[in-house]
């Protein structure tokens, strides 16, 4: 492809040949300079044309045309298209309407205090629609145990599994490790002072008091919280919601309550395998590390074992499993009609659920610091 400048009758005309050569930057530069030499002796349009119209319709010229507009443009120049076969002024209009540099973030020009209440209704209005879903949930859980509400027994027995048995696996790997590393760091502590033989009593009250619950509710928003997320996401995206809506069935009796059940449900169980597994994996650091014989360590261990802290590790439990249920529904019942929402969706329930459990841990915490328990 060749550009050839010519002077006619005291105008400049770009005509452009469609032949199998390519121009390069030297073939460029003199044309450039004629052109801005005839820019300061008071030149302001130029012509394009091609010598052959019949090839018009081919991709490289087109895109010859394109780049030398825009260089023309970048000169202070105007350029004409007015010589050029239709169907290619046509397309080169159309090419240039369109703006290739990204658009410019536009700066807020509310002022601050404006600013600072729009914010703040934001945040109210967030507030009062996570109330209201608190409210509809708290009524689907008095029509489930009355017998009033719409519900499919298949999906509750889904979802129920999904809670339940498939969780074990990953929950029995991960508590078995705590243990293990919680005894390892203990003991080398313990041993400095000849007290190794108490590592079965730290182990045992700490997986059975707050670990073991706290291990398994971050196991559960990552596996289970994100999965109600991301179920209810793309059953939005798919307007299946709006589907259950428009037939009259309640959502919070149709999908959310029987997740809430069937967590609540199953973590505390969950949790009682994370404690034995946890005192069970300290037993191999007692056993292996300090020669503790494991009968010693098993009976210090069930000595250790109170009603009182597993309770408080079971309260904790199904804390975080409501938590984890009602974080997951919320963010996938509100996620957008676009396919990033799902995984915005997702994420917003995982680590809401993970703010909201320490949170929760802080305060069950202190009450029970004031009850003495």
């Amino acid at each position: 492809m060749t550009v050839e400048l010519k002077h006619i009758n005291q105008e400049f005309h770009l005509t452009f040949n469609s032949d199998t050569n390519t121009a390069d930057e030297d073939d460029i530069t003199p044309i450039i300079d004629d052109i801005t030499a005839w820019k300061n002796q008071g030149g302001k349009i130029i012509f394009f044309e091609v010598s052959d119209a019949s090839n018009t319709y081919s991709s490289p010229i087109a895109a010859q045309i394109f780049g030398w507009a825009k260089r023309i443009k970048s000169l202070g120049l105007d350029f004409n298209l007015s010589l050029l076969p239709k169907n290619l002024q046509e397309m080169l209009v159309l090419a240039l309407k369109v703006e290739n540099t990204p658009p410019k973030e536009k700066k807020n020009a509310m002022p601050y205090l404006e600013r600072i209440g729009a914010k703040s209704f934001e945040v109210f209005k967030k507030v009062k629609s996570a109330c209201l879903f608190i409210h509809e949930t708290n009524l689907s859980l008095l029509r489930f145990f009355t017998g009033q509400a719409i519900w499919r027994k298949n999906d509750f027995l889904f979802v129920f599994a999904d809670c339940s048995y498939k969780a074990v696996g990953i929950i029995s790997l991960v508590s078995f490790l705590v243990g293990l590393i919680l005894a390892f760091v203990g003991a080398l502590q313990l041993r400095t002072f000849g007290a190794g033989i108490y590592v079965a009593s730290m182990v045992s009250i700490g997986m059975t008091r707050i670990m073991a619950a706290i291990m398994v509710g971050i196991i559960m928003a990552g596996r289970t919280g994100s999965s109600y997320a991301a179920t209810l996401g793309t059953m939005q995206v798919n307007e299946e919601i709006d589907a259950l809506k428009t037939l009259g069935i309640k959502i919070s009796d149709y999908l959310i309550t029987p997740r809430l059940i069937s967590l609540v449900f199953t973590i505390p169980f969950l949790t009682m395998l994370a404690d034995a597994l946890g005192i069970f994996g300290g037993a191999i650091v007692g056993v292996a590390f300090l020669d503790i014989s494991s009968s010693s360590y098993f009976d210090f261990a069930i000595k250790a074992l109170t009603l009182e802290n597993i309770l408080v590790g079971l309260m904790h439990s199904i804390v975080y499993g409501i938590i984890i249920s009602l974080c997951g529904c919320y963010e996938g019942l509100n996620a957008g009609r676009d396919a990033d929402s799902v995984g915005k969706a997702t994420t917003g329930a995982v680590v809401t659920a993970l703010v909201w459990m320490i949170v929760a841990t802080g305060i069950l915490t202190v009450l029970l610091e004031m009850a003495g328990i």
